[in-house]
């Protein structure tokens, strides 16, 4: 039984360090062989892998294409730009004790654009090499020319130029099959390149293929599958985070397969997957007898139906487990102590988290220990990627509010996804340090807000909140949405909508760059009082308008019998977005506040009754966001003769 087992690890091993992709003409479904001839006599052989001497893999191209290098890109922007892809089905092998990965996959992209495609750019790290590339069953000529672009840790990508038979007309599909390989190692080239000093860029960039830890980002950080994007470079103001957006809101209705092949060396297994932030199943197979030296062989799979707005990525590493309540934490040996404080911090804020989201999570949080505490976390889903260290217990609170709210909030929607995020974030910052932390920290965002948004809808499209692809925008501007809902809806409402949310479903109404606000708005409504929602998710959601500008124009305080005031207060609003805010009379004793819509490009008046002589007004307490502030007071003098005068003093915007 022993023999048996030794001779198909052996056989295992074999088939990883020598993979004979075979694709059949009449089937594009992958198949392995060992013998120098196809099994299939009607197959062709894509490639053939050997290991040197020295450890590295010497690839021979089968009967199929062979690519060549272009002195220049061919491709144009437009070409680029018009390809989105719609299906995405990996083999992926990874052999990490050399960093190499080989994959086989097989894509089914869209033309987007308003012409005809002669080629098809695809794109890759320029730490990965194309070998072979099939569109619909055939193979292709292509050229491969190297882009300078910051979407990859290397600053460069290897951008295949594919050569098409037909030209791919307008909103029509084709199937492409397409083989790849190389080693992914840390290059901090790009950050070293505008000025970074080598060790913090490393930290920043650690993308690797490693025996004890693999992590591969993707798009914006390694290039690891193909893509097809226009080449961005750093320093070009907000370029790259723009393009990073755009690429995930391309995919997010992509359906994602992978297939994982790992090797390892004897005794040294991994023990987590995450593929796209979701844990997978590793099935591991290694020799019982430590005297053969056989490599051990771990496999793990992953069928997406939809992306959503995330780049792919996979993480593979050797790390102990620690479960607590609604969340696993991957530790290294050295902070197996430390992550009990992780695992007591998420237990913390659970039952703030159940009150507002419901009793169970979509998904379990995954935390994984990075290889170095200075190593920059990373978030995708419901997976933090971070130093796993001893910290602050009130600072590991405020991150798991924020983390496991991703575990309950599992939309296609950034704006929701993300949003509600940081929206929990900043309720957890009211519920333990008070309602004023919680404004400084919204008011924190604005101004960077402020400075990207339109000044007018005339002037420019802006980023509707339903397609948002800069971070200001679906995650800034969603936590000022979603409080302002709060205030417009009520709490009990909102948290009701929050827990009926159905991603599955919501996914059905459109996601991606044709996506709108979906089923939220009407959960919002009908959680209250059923309150028409329409102008406000008119002008916050599905159109940027801008931000509002409200001033208060004049206060005109009346006095009135038994020691009453009435206070008529005119607020304009100058922007394009209309806005409902809290307005807010004070005596020396009391305050009395109400709450009052000033559309767009408006005026209106708000009379407000309190007992005793008003000495302050106020408009907006900070939570609905504005062009130059989110705060207006004035303050009243006595007026000098006649008690229906108005105010004199000036406005004081913070």
């Amino acid at each position: 039984m022993k023999f048996l087992c030794a001779r198909a690890l052996c056989a295992a091993a074999f088939l990883l360090c020598v993979p004979s992709l075979i694709a059949s003409a009449q089937s594009p479904a992958a198949s392995q062989s060992t013998s120098p001839k196809p099994q299939n006599p009607n197959g062709n052989v894509i490639l053939s892998r050997s290991i040197d001497e020295n450890g590295g893999t010497t690839t021979q191209a089968g009967s199929g294409n062979t690519p060549q290098m272009a002195a220049a890109p061919i491709a144009t922007d437009s070409e680029r730009e018009a390809v989105t892809f719609t299906s995405f089905d990996m083999d992926v092998h990874l052999r990490p004790e050399v960093h190499q990965i080989a994959v086989r996959a097989q894509l089914r992209v869209r033309n987007d654009g308003k012409a005809s495609l002669a080629h098809l750019p695809l794109q890759l790290s320029s730490q990965l090499n194309w070998e072979r590339i099939r569109v619909d069953g055939r193979d292709t000529s292509f050229q491969v020319a190297t882009l300078n672009a910051d979407a990859d840790h290397t600053g460069q990508l290897h951008e295949a130029a594919v050569t098409l038979a037909q030209p791919l007309a307008p909103g029509a599909s084709a199937q492409l099959d397409v083989t790849y390989s190389g080693s992914i190692t840390r290059s901090a080239q790009r950050l070293i390149a505008i000025g970074t000093p080598e060790d913090v860029a490393l930290h920043s960039d650690w993308d690797a293929i490693d025996t004890d830890f693999t992590g591969l980002r993707g798009f914006g950080n390694v290039v690891w599958y193909p893509v097809s994007a226009v080449p961005v470079i750093l320093g070009d103001g907000a370029r790259l985070f723009d393009e990073i957006g755009e690429h995930k809101l391309r995919l997010a209705g992509a359906r994602f397969n992978l297939h994982l092949t790992i090797e390892f060396p004897h005794g040294e297994a991994p023990t987590v997957a995450l593929i796209n932030g979701h844990s997978a199943d590793l099935h591991v197979t290694d020799s019982a007898n430590p005297g053969v030296e056989i490599p051990g062989v771990a496999t793990a799979q992953l069928d997406q139906p939809a992306l959503g707005f995330e780049a792919p990525s996979l993480v593979v590493a050797i790390r102990k487990a620690c479960a607590g309540t609604n969340v696993t934490a991957w530790a290294l040996p050295e902070n197996e102590v430390a992550v009990k404080s992780w695992i007591a911090a998420a237990s913390t804020v659970t039952p703030f988290l159940q009150g507002w989201l419901g009793q169970k999570p979509r998904a379990e949080l995954t935390l994984i220990d990075l290889p170095d505490r200075r190593d920059a976390a990373f978030e995708t889903g419901a997976l933090l990627a971070t130093s796993l260290h001893e910290a602050p217990q009130d600072q590991l609170e405020n991150i798991m509010a924020h983390a496991l709210t991703h575990a309950w909030m599992q939309s296609p929607r950034a704006w929701l996804s993300e949003g509600v995020a940081h929206f929990v974030g900043t309720l957890w910052i009211e519920k333990q340090q008070g309602r004023p932390k919680a404004l400084s920290a919204l008011e924190a965002g604005r101004p960077a807000l402020a400075l990207a948004e339109p000044e007018s809808p005339g002037e420019s499209a802006g980023q509707p909140l339903a397609r948002a692809i800069s971070p200001v925008f679906y995650r800034t501007k969603a936590t000022y949405v979603l409080w302002m809902l709060r205030d417009v809806a009520g709490d009990p409402a909102l948290s009701a909508a929050l827990r009926a949310y159905d991603p599955i479903q919501d996914a059905v109404k459109g996601s991606g760059k044709d996506a709108g606000s979906g089923s939220f708005k009407t959960l919002v409504e009908q959680a209250g009082e059923r309150r028409d929602l329409a102008w406000f998710f008119a002008d916050w959601v599905d159109a940027d308008k801008g931000l509002p500008d409200l001033s208060i124009e004049s206060v005109f305080p009346t006095s009135q019998p038994a020691g009453n005031w009435l206070v008529a207060v005119n607020v304009a609003n100058s922007g394009y977005a209309s806005a409902e805010v809290p307005v807010t009379v004070r005596t020396d004793l009391t305050s009395v506040t109400q709450r009052v819509r000033v559309p767009a490009r408006s005026k209106v008046a708000q009379r407000i009754l309190i007992q005793g002589k008003p000495t302050q007004v106020q408009v907006n307490d900070g939570t609905v966001p504005e062009t130059q502030a989110s705060v207006h007071l004035k303050t009243l003098e006595e007026p000098a003769s006649s008690s229906t005068q108005p105010a004199t003093g000036a406005s004081q915007p913070r």
